[in-house]
């Protein structure tokens, strides 16, 4: 075999050797690049999801996930992700999940029911600790009386968030306020719902709850009164030169009210319009006639449009023309709903006869009474008006100087009683009565007392009547609007104490000039207070035994409430209470110390009770739990930790 022919049975076989060998790293280049390619996709597509706690690594086919997840759902997310970009069974998830932290505090939240059956309490709330056992249940005792308490509280042995004591505290005060209630106490934020007999009743008890509400804790309150009885359930609104508005306004429900807020507003009415919802409603087509018939007055332009329970009367302007009454009121007609009825009045122009010497006024003065004038019909029918007109206003507050006639309008007596009614009900007024209107102007502490006027006026009157009312709201008249609050009433009384102190003569209870001439003037703001409840403190010096100081101080304090009495005040608000020389406010080393120890102090009867308790007159345990039984719990100034109620066997 020659040279050439040994090279080349040699080099066949090593090229083969060498060709294979290439194939093989090409190989394992391709598949390191594609293992690259896909852990660098898969991590790219895990940062773009916020997920970067996750390590990708691959070996051949697999691509395997390490790390820590914080829970099991973010563990679940990585390998979804993952297995979107390559096939899932080649994703091996090797993820552990991070160990949860279980002792993160609960939401404590109480919900506390109180009817007249009694008191249901359901919750969570922080365990509290050492002597304030049973605080809560102490509390809720003392509110429910006599009546049943279901109690389902559970606690759980955390700290309290840092509001929770307020708004438990704030909580507890609602709930004894508000004889039928729901009152939910979270940490932050107290939700009450209740319901109060009467308006003014509602308007007490949210002026009471809007007192000092603690910081830091939002408060929501719902409290509603019972919807009235309407009877007639009347509507009437009145267009002139100056607008539109409503004299007054009911309806059965929000959705109706809003239906007739709306047309009202469209026929001219504009700022805050009440509306009345109560019962009574003639038909569930109330809010149709009404949104009706006051687009058929905006239609006339000017006149007056009223509804006692189905019986509609469209007054319109003199000015109106013929035809155009004619075709407004035959539309509204058939546009009307069924049940309701309509009457359409068309004043003639007023001539000189209809202005003539006919007319009767009456004026009343809140100082000095009712003052009559004008023209009254003769006999019997004349003197039963002025014997009705000082039964209303007292024969001592009654002028009457009218002249009897006899070519009065028929029904005029009819209408002068009915607007001598209607004058009685204002603090003060004037009522005109004239051949074709009758007019009365005044002031009011009732907001809804326009409303109550026109019902009156149309019953009495008549559907066709045509009246004008302007009277005016006076928030100084209304006795719950101008109520002074609890430290308004309070603040007087230490006014007046600031200028001269109530004093006694030396080891005397009885009032003496001076301290008569302060109880004079004290008696004269007790009377727009007696909402308000407030201890008569009783105070002295350290001088002499401390069971004499005791003594003393309770009969000053007695001798202070007789006098108010003696003053001809109700003082079922008050109490008095001696506290001898444990409660002094400046040095009774000094004189001048003693002396301001000597004192007859007027405070809110919640603050009082704290003191109180606090100060340990009555050998009560001196307990949180005792002082939230006795309704002090808006003014204790510790934090409030309830314990858990007893194992029952």
């Amino acid at each position: 075999m020659s040279i050439s022919e040994r090279i080349s049975a040699l080099v066949g076989p090593a090229s083969f050797v060498v060709a294979g060998a290439l194939s093989v790293g090409v190989a394992i280049f391709s598949a390191l690049v594609i293992e690259r390619r896909t852990v660098e996709d898969i991590g790219t597509a895990l940062e773009a999801d916020g997920i970067t706690w996750v390590e990708v690594s691959a070996n051949g086919l697999q691509v395997f996930l390490d790390g820590e997840a914080p829970d099991e759902a973010a563990r679940f997310r990585a390998q979804t992700q993952a297995s979107a970009i390559i096939d899932a069974d080649r994703v091996i998830n090797r993820l552990d999940v991070a160990a949860q932290d279980f002792s993160a505090p609960p939401r404590f939240s109480l919900d506390m029911l109180r009817n007249g059956d009694g008191i249901q309490l359901i919750g969570l709330i922080p365990a509290p600790e050492g002597d304030e056992a049973f605080a809560v249940a102490e509390a809720i005792a003392d509110i429910a009386g006599e009546a049943d308490v279901v109690n389902m509280i559970e606690t759980a042995e955390m700290a309290a968030p840092d509001t929770w004591a307020d708004a438990l505290a704030y909580g507890l005060r609602a709930l004894q306020t508000l004889p039928r209630s729901k009152v939910t106490v979270l940490a932050d934020r107290v939700e009450i719902e209740a319901v109060g007999e009467t308006r003014e009743e509602r308007a007490e008890f949210i002026a009471r709850l809007q007192q000092d509400q603690p910081e830091g804790v939002q408060v929501v309150l719902d409290i509603s009164a019972p919807r009235p009885v309407i009877t007639p359930f009347a509507l009437r609104f009145v267009r002139d030169e100056t607008g539109g508005r409503f004299e007054t306004c009911t309806a059965d429900t929000v959705q109706t009210r809003d239906q007739i807020v709306t047309a009202g507003r469209a026929a001219g009415a504009s700022g805050t319009i009440p509306c009345t919802i109560g019962l009574g409603v003639p038909s569930p087509s109330w809010g149709d006639a009404v949104e009706t018939a006051l687009a058929a007055l905006t239609e006339l332009g000017e006149g007056s449009v009223t509804f006692s329970d189905a019986d509609v009367t469209l007054i319109a302007s003199e000015r109106t023309e013929q035809d155009h009454f004619d075709t407004v009121v035959g539309e509204l007609g058939a546009a009307l709903p069924d049940l309701f009825s309509l009457q359409a009045v068309l004043p003639e122009p007023e001539t000189l006869a209809s202005t003539g010497p006919a007319r009767f006024t009456a004026t009343l003065d809140p100082d000095t009474g009712a003052r009559l004038r004008g023209r009254l019909p003769e006999g019997a029918i004349g003197a039963s008006v002025q014997t009705f007109a000082t039964a209303l206003f007292g024969a001592d507050r009654t002028d009457v100087a009218t002249r009897s006639v006899t070519d009065l309008p028929q029904g005029w007596s009819v209408r002068v009683m009915a607007g001598l009614n209607a004058l009685s009900e204002l603090n003060s007024g004037q009522l005109t009565v004239e051949p074709d209107t009758l007019r009365l102007t005044g002031e009011t502490g009732d907001q809804e007392m326009v409303s109550q006027l026109t019902r009156m006026l149309s019953e009495d009157l008549g559907q066709g009547a045509n009246f004008q009312l302007d009277v005016s709201y006076v928030e100084a008249l209304d006795p719950v609007a101008s109520q002074p609050t609890d430290e308004e009433c309070v603040a007087s009384i230490r006014a007046i104490q600031d200028e001269t102190k109530i004093t006694f003569d030396p080891g005397s209870t009885e009032i003496n000039e001076a301290a008569g001439a302060v109880l004079d003037q004290i008696a004269e703001v007790l009377p727009n207070c007696l909402h308000v409840r407030m201890e008569i403190g009783g105070h002295t010096d350290a001088q002499g035994g401390e069971t004499m100081n005791l003594n003393l101080s309770q009969a000053r304090a007695d001798a202070v409430l007789n006098g108010l009495l003696a003053r001809g005040i109700l003082i079922s608000n008050l109490t008095a209470q001696g506290y001898g020389e444990s409660q002094p406010i400046a040095d009774n080393e000094t004189e001048d110390g003693r002396e301001q120890n000597r004192r007859i102090e007027f405070r809110l009867l919640a603050s009082a009770e704290v003191a109180g308790i606090a100060a340990g007159e009555d050998d009560q345990p001196r307990t949180r739990a005792g002082i939230l039984a006795q309704g002090a719990i808006a003014d204790w100034p510790f934090e409030v930790r309830p314990l858990p109620r007893p194992d029952v066997n």
